[in-house]
Parts: structure tokens; C-alpha cells; sequence
């Protein structure tokens, strides 16, 4: 989309979205937020939790970045972007659902995949990426043989286990899903067909959420 089309996208916003929903905008500047669900995806721009999940303002809690990653649990002099919304998340909004969504033809899990070719191209990519070792060395002794596109998905849905691996390593975060008063959610977008997978922590699998109920 040319940058020119996200201004006058605004316009037609205000004009029509803000000025028709001025009630709902004037409730969540009165009362705050109240999102029940924290979803953790990837800064592709395909992949947008608002347009999948038909989600209104104040309905989601929102973290982007590159392959919806979740790292450790750290407390360290860096800075913690993707830490600190998840703490805000947990902490002060009391979301009770922690959604990771992964998706195909992700470009981060390539830049993981590819890591060996790029390295030296990226001052930061390459080191991010670095928490997914994990899945990628799990799907390269799994599925040594298999074929790249195979290989690919299933490092994409490896990742998304790793990041919720990850979530169980914030205390806070496994103090509430002891206390029942949150659940984890790993979830699979399939950018080819529209369909949304959750990960079925009985089977281990990814299984299709149905469209029809």
C-alpha cells in the first residue's frame, strides 16, 4: 500500500470508524482498558491479530515482533521491550489468555533456518533469532531427511512451543496458571488457506479451528 493510502485510510477512520464509535472511544478513555486476552504475534504484515480474530479496540492486547517470540524470563541492564508489554499484560491488565501466534512463510524462521548464509548481514535479526535454536535444532534431528517446505513448517510450529516454553519461565506467569486464573495458547496461521491452527497440548499437535460451530 503506498504511504499516501495510509493517510487518507486515517480519514476515512475518523470520519467514519472514530466518529460512528465516538461511545466506545469515550469508554475506553474513562474507564481504561480491559483486554482479556494478550496475543503475542509476528510483525509481518500479514499477519494482523485484529483483522484474524475480528477484534475491536480495548478487545486484544497487542505484541508484535519478528516470529512472535517470546524470550526468557531475564532481569539484566538491556532493555526488555517484549518482556515489559507481557509484564504489563499479566500484571496490571490481568489478562487471563496468553495467546502465541505463529504463521507460515514466516521470514524470521527462514533468517533461523538460513542462519549459517546470513550471518554477518543483520546487527540485530541474527542474535534475536537465537531463541529459536531450540526448534530448529528439534526439527534438524526429527526431520533430517524431509523436504525444506516440511522442514519449514514444522520450525514454525516449533517456535511457537519454544515461546511458550519460555512463558512458563516469568514466575509471575506460572504463579497464575498454577492459580488457574490464566491459560496458555499456541496458535498457527496458514497464510495460504485462511486457517487457524491451536496446538493441542494432549496430542501435540496443531489441529484447525473450525470455522463453522
Amino acid at each position: 500500500m503506498p504511504f499516501k493510502n495510509l493517510i487518507s485510510g486515517y480519514r476515512s477512520f475518523h470520519k467514519n470508524y472514530f466518529g460512528g464509535g465516538k461511545k466506545l472511544f469515550r469508554t475506553l478513555v474513562r474507564d481504561g482498558q480491559a483486554p482479556e486476552t494478550l496475543i503475542i504475534s509476528c510483525s509481518d504484515s500479514r499477519t494482523d491479530p485484529a483483522v484474524l480474530t475480528g477484534s475491536s479496540p480495548g478487545d486484544i492486547f497487542v505484541v508484535r515482533n519478528v516470529a512472535a517470540i517470546v524470550p526468557p524470563y531475564k532481569t539484566d541492564s538491556n532493555h526488555h521491550g517484549t518482556s515489559a508489554a507481557i509484564e504489563f499484560a499479566v500484571r496490571t491488565l490481568k489478562v487471563k489468555h496468553i495467546v502465541v501466534m505463529g504463521h507460515s512463510f514466516c521470514g524470521g524462521c527462514r533468517a533461523l533456518a538460513e542462519k549459517e548464509a546470513l550471518r554477518g548481514q543483520y546487527e540485530f535479526l541474527s542474535r534475536w533469532m537465537e531463541i529459536g535454536n531450540p526448534a530448529l535444532e528439534k526439527v534438524e534431528r526429527e526431520l533430517a531427511g524431509a523436504p525444506e517446505s516440511v522442514k519449514r513448517r514444522a520450525l514454525e510450529q516449533a517456535l511457537v512451543l519454544v515461546s511458550l516454553g519460555n512463558l512458563l519461565t516469568f514466575p509471575w506467569i506460572k504463579s497464575a496458571i498454577e492459580a488457574q486464573s490464566v491459560e496458555l495458547h499456541g496458535w498457527y496461521f496458514d497464510l495460504e488457506s485462511g486457517a487457524l491452527l491451536t496446538h493441542n497440548p494432549a496430542s501435540g499437535i496443531f489441529e484447525e479451528i473450525k470455522t463453522s460451530a
